[in-house]
C-alpha cells in the first residue's frame, strides 16, 4: 500500500468517527482540498509532492480528532508525528519536515521554508476557493493575491 493511501485511511477513520455530519463533511472537504492544493503547489514549486500531500491531509487533524481548534497547529504537529511514526513508513527527516510545516501553517504572515509555505498557501487556496464569491479573510488577503499572481490570474 502506498504511503499516501495509508495516511488517507487514518484520516478517514478519524473523520468517520465524528457523529456530527456537518463537521465530518467539512473535514473531508478541507483536509482533502488542502491536500490536493499541496500537490499542485509542490509540483509547480519543485518540492516533494508526496510529503506535501501528506502534510495537507494531516494539517488540521488535531482539530478534527479532538474537536478543538485551540492551538491546533502546534498540537497537531505532535499528533501528526505520532501518526506517521505509527504508520512506520516515514523516515525521521520526513516526519520532521511534515510536522514543521503543520506547526507553522497557521502563521500566515511570517515566511518559513519553501515546503512550509506550500502548506500555508494550500490552506489559503482551499479557504478562498471553497466559495470564490465569499470575502477573503483579512489575514489571508496578501497571500491569496500573491497566489493569484503566481498562477497568472490577475
Amino acid at each position: 500500500m502506498d504511503r499516501i493511501k495509508m495516511v488517507q485511511d487514518y484520516v478517514d477513520e478519524i473523520l468517520q468517527s465524528s457523529v456530527n455530519k456537518i463537521e465530518r463533511e467539512c473535514g473531508y472537504k478541507h483536509l482533502y482540498g488542502v491536500s490536493q492544493a499541496c500537490a499542485v503547489l509542490a509540483m509547480k514549486r519543485n518540492e516533494n509532492v508526496e510529503l506535501a500531500v501528506v502534510a495537507g491531509l494531516l494539517h488540521d487533524i488535531y482539530r478534527y480528532k479532538m474537536h478543538d481548534s485551540t492551538d491546533h497547529a502546534h498540537k497537531g504537529s505532535l499528533l501528526a508525528a505520532d501518526i506517521l511514526c505509527s504508520i512506520g513508513s516515514f523516515s525521521s527527516d520526513e516526519i520532521d519536515k511534515i510536522s514543521q510545516a503543520i506547526y507553522n501553517h497557521s502563521d500566515k504572515t511570517n515566511r518559513n521554508t519553501l515546503f512550509d509555505e506550500i502548506l500555508k498557501d494550500a490552506d489559503v487556496l482551499q479557504h478562498c476557493l471553497y466559495n470564490p464569491l465569499a470575502c477573503v479573510a483579512e489575514h489571508e488577503k496578501d497571500r491569496f493575491r500573491m497566489l493569484k499572481e503566481e498562477f497568472g490570474l490577475i
